[in-house]
């Protein structure tokens, strides 16, 4: 019963995880903040759908659709879909028509489902298609390089293809971290300094806006309203 999610990594440059889950008794679940997108397929009751689920710049709670299956690629950052330009996608979704159990239009072609196994040659077709891109300033940064270009460029270019200015997204990912060591049972405290947190009140509205947990609800192991994907990066 519940919220049943599994995940995997990818060695894709182009994608940062994939994942797929079933829902049994729920109805709703906390959507936690994150930094990337997803392309997201799930089948309800015999109907298949399909949509572009944005970055999401704090905590929200979502409808989940009961009995359904669910599989989705999410993307890495700095990677984008220029027909759907991603900061037109924060905290919203754009869903895409006429969706099969073997097919679906994106930008004018019909394509087959992809499934959780080959999410990467998937990305593939996207990208010789030029559907999808990857801007190497972004990815550059991200790495540590510092790139030869005015702040304001960079800032620019990362909006862009992010949705998110650089101290957002610095924000969401520690939040997360955050999240995820209190879940490994990690006390409070020594994630505050492990991560920079000022104090424990730092640490609470952090939790607060981008997780919508406290500490002690992370650390609870009862059962709780369930949550969206949390891993460690």
């Amino acid at each position: 019963m519940g919220l049943e999610i599994e995940s995997r990594p990818s060695d894709s440059p182009y994608i940062e995880r994939v994942w797929r889950s079933t829902s049994s008794g729920v109805d709703r679940m906390t959507s936690i903040a994150t930094v990337h997108w997803d392309l997201v397929f799930w089948e309800h009751r015999g109907q298949v759908s399909v949509s572009v689920q944005g970055p999401e710049s704090r905590a929200s709670a979502a409808v989940v659709p009961e009995d359904a299956t669910f599989f989705g690629i999410v993307f890495s950052l700095g990677t984008s879909m220029p027909h759907l330009p991603v900061n037109r996608l924060v905290d919203g979704s754009a869903p895409i028509p006429d969706a099969t159990r073997r097919s679906f239009w994106l930008k004018g072609s019909a394509w087959s489902l992809p499934g959780y196994d080959d999410a990467e040659e998937f990305a593939r077709r996207m990208v010789r298609e030029e559907i999808l891109t990857r801007d190497p300033l972004v990815a550059a940064v991200l790495g540590g390089a510092s790139p030869d270009v005015s702040e304001r460029t960079l800032q620019r270019r990362f909006l862009a293809s992010t949705g998110l200015t650089r101290g957002a997204v610095r924000q969401i990912d520690r939040a997360r971290r955050a999240a995820a060591l209190i879940r490994e049972g990690v006390p409070a405290h020594d994630v505050i300094h492990r991560l920079g947190y000022f104090d424990q009140p730092h640490l609470a509205r952090s939790l607060s806006r981008y997780i919508g947990r406290t500490a002690t609800q992370l650390s609870r192991r009862g059962p709780e309203e369930p949550m969206s994907l949390l891993y460690k990066t």
